[in-house]
């Protein structure tokens, strides 16, 4: 009976949520889409803040429990891969559900850890698991969405991504006093429970599977190889990890450069990051307009050339109250690039899941990377480590625009 009446709901409410008009439905699935965003990026990122309070927890070094942001980053990245063709395959809906389903249990196992390496671990299975949510959002709005209104919802998911990178590092040393580390993911597991069964209504929006024919490794391989075959692919994939090493090499340890330099604590740290996606979540949207209209060839190496040079200001003497406004200034330069690259990615081929599945392996694999190097040169100094980044940034920059200048609108 029990049985009988909830399956009657959950009818009931799909059918309701059916009768919206299409448009409706698509923003609203759009909004559910930016928030496990968020939250994915949220449980991502705010461990970084937190290294130096888990390098006194563990009794580690924080280069130590540093690797547990990599392991989840590039984890999430390798992931990416196998996703992106089964979506294709099986279709968008199974597997950002299944995945997600992951991504909740695996962060309340997380929150049971009792060493650095229990903790490295869990993050690099959290990785594994949740690598289908944000590459099958991506795919999602490249189905739902034609390119040339593409850049305003793109927008929207690369500010909650942002908006989720800031909230995580600002509210997990902020609340890791209060509720403890461990409370942090038990918190986080409990809003993607809520979105998990929020999507479950759209489930017709979500896709079902088309291919019918299961393609061979080896044809997926050359899917791969055939994104990368032209100059336009390369150029983009290219990009896309550059600008992760840069933006994730200097974020993560943007915890660590405050506590050094300026003597702060977790709620002093929480405050300086405070900024730090503020962009991407007001003027996400907006940007996202402006890529529709006037095109990439300029916003991409504007973005680059910024991130660079706050990266530059942060190496330098300058005073603690200034320093905040440099990182909302570096997530301002994050917003003009990756979004705008992400929609060129969702232009390149027919096979959307792969050429979006590819771009979130780069991504992440990026974001990995970059957290390495920079925690591998912090023996030469954070400053040395920023001037050499910014400087990196600000040449990548400069030859963007000769690379993008045939990326204007169509």
């Amino acid at each position: 009976m029990n049985e009988q009446v909830i399956r009657q709901t959950n009818n009931t409410s799909t059918a309701l949520i059916d009768a919206i008009p299409d448009a409706r439905r698509r923003e609203q699935l759009l909004w559910l889409l930016a928030a496990t965003t968020f939250l994915v990026f949220f449980q991502g990122y705010m461990i970084a803040p937190l290294i130096p309070r888990l390098a006194a927890v563990f009794d580690v070094s924080v280069q130590t429990i540093g690797l547990a942001v990599p392991a989840y980053l590039i984890a999430y990245g390798t992931a990416t891969l196998v996703y992106g063709p089964f979506s294709d395959r099986l279709g968008r809906r199974p597997v950002i559900i299944t995945s997600l389903s992951i991504f909740v249990v695996l962060t309340v196992l997380t929150s049971f850890a009792h060493s650095a390496m229990e903790l490295t671990t869990f993050r690099l299975m959290t990785g594994l698991g949740a690598g289908g949510i944000v590459p099958l959002a991506l795919m999602l709005i490249g189905d739902l969405f034609p390119y040339q209104e593409r850049g305003r919802p793109i927008g929207w998911l690369f500010g909650a991504m942002a908006g989720g990178m800031a909230c995580g590092s600002v509210a997990g040393v902020m609340l890791e006093p209060l509720i403890s580390w461990r409370g942090l993911f038990w918190g986080v597991a409990a809003f993607s429970c809520i979105t998990l069964f929020g999507l479950l209504p759209y489930r017709s929006l979500l896709g079902k599977g088309t291919v019918t024919v299961k393609p061979s490794l080896r044809v997926v391989a050359r899917g791969y190889w055939a994104l990368l075959d032209t100059v336009r692919g390369r150029r983009t994939y290219t990009y896309v990890f550059l600008n992760a090493v840069f933006h994730s090499g200097v974020f993560t340890w943007l915890g660590v450069y405050f506590s050094r330099r300026y003597g702060v604590g977790e709620v002093g740290i929480g405050l300086a990051l405070l900024g730090y996606g503020v962009p991407g979540f007001l003027f996400g949207p907006a940007i996202g307009r402006l890529a529709d209209r006037f095109g990439r060839s300029y916003l991409i190496p504007l973005g680059l050339v910024l991130a660079g040079a706050c990266a530059f200001g942060l190496a330098l003497d300058i005073p603690i109250v200034l320093a905040p406004v440099l990182v909302t200034l570096l997530s301002l330069g994050y917003d003009l690039t990756q979004p705008l690259l992400a929609g060129i990615v969702t232009d390149l081929g027919p096979k959307r899941g792969q050429a979006v599945g590819l771009m979130a392996f780069i991504l992440f694999v990026g974001f990995g990377v970059g957290s390495l190097i920079f925690g591998a040169m912090l023996p030469l100094g954070i400053a040395t480590d920023l001037f050499l980044f910014g400087g990196c940034a600000i040449v990548a920059g400069i030859v963007a625009l000769v690379l993008f200048r045939a990326e204007t609108p169509k």
